[in-house]
């Protein structure tokens, strides 16, 4: 009973246990630093933690490129199918894929202008990178010495153009991302109005990720082991950093909930910005406190329809298609905390570098889980795809679920104003 009780408390908890594991452990590194430092390197803590960091890693890596294809499979034919129902569903899809492309515009801005955590790297890492061991890969699909244009260009076409077992093994996203889109356009082409297969994907799909809500609830201990192994080996003082990217990234998503969704509200919806707040205030404080976009559905549908009037059409349709697909927030979090870490691990970015990093994040946002740390499944096909080790998973869990709240409840304000758009322009023609 005792057993049950304790699984049952660390899966409500698994996000503050996160954060006092990832505290403990820098708080133990800290103090014995200048005796572990000592200590040889198959030393009992030594070997302890790497056991329990590579536990955790190969944990995340085995589901990166199950979880990419199926992900961005079962995007693909519901966006086709989206298509079939006419204007409706290409207008849903522009306004989706337009707000997206602002909250990557805001996160660029951010990172080439703004970006605080640089003036607190001390030491830093001095520019050196991590050992091999704590690379997943020592191949980058952008590397420096490909830097131009062109360069970049011929490495990525190389990439793309792998072959598909060999992208699987080898976590190549970017094969991996070309296959799925291709496998998925070949299938539309042969059989456009087939039903059974995208049933079978996205439910395969959902089998992924309940094994990576599994994987999740190890993350106590793997950031514990992080954290401790970071501080002692590169003494970065990374809790001061961590608190200037999450006030960086608290900032451009505030920009983004409190400037540019209401501008589209005021001048595209045509809505007064006062009055909505007040009455979305109910489905944004549920996303506030579930971090689930998929949880606070019911109550955004039934706002939009009761307080707002939205046909139930428009509401039933672009609502829970929103909740899956309208992820301003994680887009725009996973391109900065991408460059975040480069500069944590000492790697230069140039701007064409930033630019494909975002592209990727993009990507990687379509089809997350609408769920509590979602956007940590496409954190790891950003990372991998810039060459960036996994430890940077770990590190951002430390932050990851207070500012996921914040994300949550912008992504649900983009989906009732998205409602409220579509509403405007097709409530004559639904009735």
């Amino acid at each position: 009973m005792k057993v049950k009780k304790l699984i049952s408390f660390w899966e409500r908890h698994v996000a503050l246990l996160v954060v006092a594991f990832g505290a403990l452990g820098y708080g133990l590194s800290w103090g014995f630093s200048d005796s572990l430092l000592l200590a040889p390197s198959d030393a009992p803590v030594f070997l302890w933690m790497d056991l329990i960091k590579t536990i955790f890693f190969s944990s995340l890596k085995m589901l990166v490129a199950p979880i990419v294809f199926f992900s961005l499979l079962d995007g693909l034919l519901q966006m086709h199918a989206l298509t079939h129902l006419g204007d409706l569903g290409r207008a849903t899809l522009t306004y989706y894929f337009t707000t997206t492309m602002i909250a990557i515009l805001i996160g660029l801005t951010v990172v080439v202008f703004i970006h605080p955590w640089e003036s607190d790297s001390g030491n830093g890492l001095q520019k050196e990178r991590l050992k091999a061991e704590h690379s997943l890969s020592s191949d980058r699909f952008i590397e420096r010495k490909e830097g131009t244009p062109i360069g970049v260009a011929t490495k990525m076409a190389k990439e793309v153009l792998a072959n598909p077992f060999e992208a699987f093994v080898k976590n190549n996203i970017l094969g991996i991302v070309f296959w799925a889109f291709l496998f998925g356009l070949g299938w539309l082409k042969i059989r456009p109005q087939d039903k059974v297969l995208p049933k079978i994907i996205h439910e395969i799909q959902e089998v992924l990720l309940k094994i990576l809500s599994w994987v999740i609830l190890f993350a106590p201990l793997g950031v514990f082991a992080i954290a401790f192994d970071f501080q002692l080996r590169f003494s970065t003082g990374i809790l001061s950093q961590l608190f200037s990217f999450s006030l960086v990234v608290f900032g451009a998503t505030m920009v983004h909930g409190f400037i540019v969704l209401p501008l589209i509200l005021k001048f595209i919806a045509r809505q007064p910005v006062i009055p909505f707040f007040k009455k979305a205030l109910k489905p944004l404080l549920i996303a506030l406190g579930s971090s689930s976009s998929s949880a606070t559905l019911p109550v955004t549908l039934q706002t939009c329809e009761e307080e707002f009037q939205v046909s139930p059409t428009v509401a039933s349709f672009v609502l829970p298609l929103g909740a899956t697909m309208n992820m301003d927030g994680t887009a725009l979090f996973e391109g900065v905390a991408a460059v975040f870490l480069a500069h944590l691990f000492g790697m230069d970015l140039s701007m064409f570098e930033m630019i494909s990093i975002f592209v990727m994040a993009v990507v990687s946002s379509i089809g997350a889980p609408g769920m509590p740390s979602g956007s940590m499944a496409g954190m790891q096909m950003v990372l991998i795809a810039a060459g960036i080790p996994l430890e940077g998973i770990g590190i951002l869990l430390l932050v990851e679920r207070p500012l996921d709240t914040f994300r949550t409840a912008v992504n649900v304000e983009g989906d009732m104003v998205g409602a409220l758009v579509i509403h405007r322009f097709f409530s004559k023609q639904l009735k």
